[in-house]
């Protein structure tokens, strides 16, 4: 039978029957907030994998119909079209009680949610599953994610690309082939309750103005303002608020909602005031100014230097060359200290020519478990986190969760009573004992999908260039984070956009669940499933005064990450891009907060870090630590 058949056809599908709604929607943008639906397909699908329904419709948004080279939805095709509204509850009831199914499913919910939302109706939605994060589980040997690309590896015919039925009808054979390989393995489905996040009071607002000049540090005593200085207001001021922001920000200095060592000047008329700002600017030596002071130096700001002309390219690129280490960064010189004091010695100077390069910036070409994905399983922490950096150093790729690709398995004590070892075993994988790692023989791959080019093995503290195409980076990477399912605990995936001070400029640069989205919408977290969250950073549409985008996670409660374990990070150009790199980071004991990755430039250069550096603060530590105005 073909992958692509009608039924699923499998013993034992129960942990995997549900009524679906497979759903694809062509759209006039990507931003769902401001752009709309132009055609939207549903096809439902019984628990046996047997259609059950089919709807399709051109919709009219009323509005430029966008880039038509692609969906090839031109104005006159959809003027006599219904509008959303129109067809909104048939829509409505062909979901209702269903599992929302789309490839890259956060895309096509958000679309679904603003339209029901303009149509002033609920989306009857209660839990979705995205075909791509099933795929990156299940990883099978495929050189991309993208529909055509596993319609292909499934044997499932795609006729008409960017038409919504028919990439509904694909995406239908692309989930029942996944279901089976999802069984095979025995993995948990990735399903996330919807909304995945909080409701519109979080909404991004139109981008605030950034400024545009480089701070040029501390106000001197008697000495004037100057364009890019990072200034903040504390207390009662005479003059409103917002006027005196307006003002300065119209002068070219940098307001700030709260106070760091980066902090050019305090405006106050209560210096003996106990608030926060005030006593962190004591602490940290920032000077404290009056707002009479600070109104009689507004009428003079000196000019500043733009921060399009502070980085040499040339010179950058040079200085990169000779650079043999560079150290982990931390958001404040008052951080905790890290989980270990000191990061591997390696060369990240090599960069990456293409997306598919699949070398190793620590030359693990010729050792011997160069393209393995070893699975560890039991032991206490600390020895299964030695036996997963063992790997690394031996040139494998260490795996959090069972999958197509893994290769071996590695059974430490106890490692007997996981609950993936009767599927192990059925898949006829080489498991070893301890000893294996001391001098690997690579035995047979079992049953292990076979892929031309594997990503990067990347160790902590390992960084590469990111490939520039054209001399420009790709549009969109995706940073995904993934680690083992768990039922108590939860882990939250953020990001924080910050300038060369390691600072925000706006509180709204911190992304995190309640804020998923940064203003622009350049930096966007998404939600794959319960253990599985990306950060998307649109490298091209980042502001120069941006210098780092930085990946966090953090645990709400009293769980740590020595009881969560390995850590898996990947980076893919594009969403459904094959990962470029990939590190396991599982070095923490007890600490709560984790910072995972960073996107950094280095002159015209963007490049990758694998970070793994914890602290046992929380999430509100940290997001204060770089700028973020947290109540206290």
């Amino acid at each position: 039978m073909s992958l692509a058949a009608a039924s699923f056809d499998v013993p034992g599908m129960g942990d995997y029957a549900y009524d679906w709604a497979l759903v694809d929607v062509e759209t006039s943008g990507l931003i769902a907030r401001r752009d709309r639906v132009l055609s939207v397909a549903v096809v439902t699908i019984g628990p046996d994998g047997e259609q059950t329904g089919e709807f399709s419709t051109l919709l009219n948004p009323g509005c430029n119909p966008g880039p038509v080279d692609v969906h090839g939805l031109t104005v006159e095709r959809l003027r006599d079209a219904p509008t959303f509204d129109q067809v909104a509850g048939r829509i409505g009831a062909m979901l209702q009680d269903r599992v929302l199914v789309a490839h890259n499913a956060q895309f096509d919910y958000d679309f679904l949610a603003y339209e029901f939302a303009r149509a002033r109706m609920w989306l009857p939605v209660s839990q979705r599953l995205c075909t791509l994060a099933l795929n990156r589980q299940v990883d099978p040997p495929t050189g991309d994610m993208k529909l055509g690309t596993l319609a292909a590896h499934y044997g499932v015919p795609q006729q008409h690309a960017h038409d919504a039925l028919d990439d509904t009808r694909v995406l239908a054979g692309i989930l029942r082939a996944s279901l089976r390989e999802a069984a095979r393995l025995d993995l948990p489905l990735p399903l996330v309750t919807c909304p995945p996040r909080a409701e519109s009071q979080f909404t991004p607002q139109p981008p605030k103005t950034r400024c545009a000049y480089r701070n040029p540090g501390r106000l001197t005593p008697g000495g004037p303002l100057q364009q890019g200085m990072k200034i903040a207001i504390s207390g009662e001021t005479a003059q409103a608020r917002a006027e005196l922001v307006g003002r300065a920000v119209a002068a070219g200095l940098n307001m700030m909602t709260s106070v760091s060592r980066h902090t050019s000047a305090l405006v106050t008329n209560e210096p003996a005031s106990d608030s926060a700002k005030v006593r962190r600017a004591l602490a940290e030596g920032v000077p404290v100014i009056d707002e009479h002071t600070f109104l009689r130096l507004l009428a003079d700001v000196r000019a500043g230097t733009a921060h399009e002309t502070t980085v040499n390219p040339v010179k950058e690129s040079e200085a990169a060359q000779v650079r043999s280490v560079e150290a982990v960064s931390t958001p404040t010189s008052a951080e905790p200290a890290p989980i270990a004091p000191a990061l591997p010695t390696f060369s990240p100077g090599a960069s990456v020519p293409a997306p598919r390069q699949s070398e190793n910036s620590v030359g693990t070409s010729d050792k011997p478990l160069t393209g393995r994905r070893v699975l560890v399983l039991g032991g206490v922490h600390a020895d299964a986190a030695a036996a997963r950096t063992r790997v690394v150093e031996l040139g494998g790729s260490a795996a959090v969760n069972l999958s197509a690709s893994v290769t071996d398995v590695v059974l430490l004590p106890g490692g007997e009573n996981d609950r993936r070892i009767h599927r192990i075993t059925a898949l006829a994988l080489p498991v070893h004992d301890p000893r294996w790692l001391t001098a690997p023989i690579a035995a047979g791959r079992g049953t292990a999908a076979v892929r031309p080019l594997d990503p990067q093995v990347m160790p902590r503290g390992g960084v590469i260039d990111l490939p520039m195409p054209h001399g420009t980076p790709a549009p969109e990477w995706y940073v995904t984070v993934g680690w083992a399912p768990r039922a108590d605990c939860e882990i939250d995936v953020v990001a924080f956009i910050l300038d060369e001070d390691e600072q925000v400029t706006f509180d709204e640069d911190f992304i995190f669940y309640g804020a998923p989205e940064s203003p622009a919408g350049t930096v966007r977290l998404l939600t794959g499933g319960p253990a599985e969250q990306t950060i998307a950073v649109d490298l091209t549409s980042l502001p120069p005064a941006t210098r780092k985008v930085v990946v966090a996670a953090a645990l709400d409660g009293a769980a740590t990450f020595g009881t969560v374990g390995a850590i898996q990070v990947g980076a893919a150009p594009g969403s459904s891009g094959a990962p470029l790199a990939r590190a396991t980071l599982d070095a923490a004991t007890t600490e709560r907060t984790m910072l995972l990755a960073e996107i950094y430039r280095r002159g015209p250069i963007w490049r990758l870090r694998a970070v793994g550096q914890g602290y046992d603060h929380g999430l509100d530590a940290l997001a204060r630590g770089y700028g973020v105005h947290i109540a206290e």
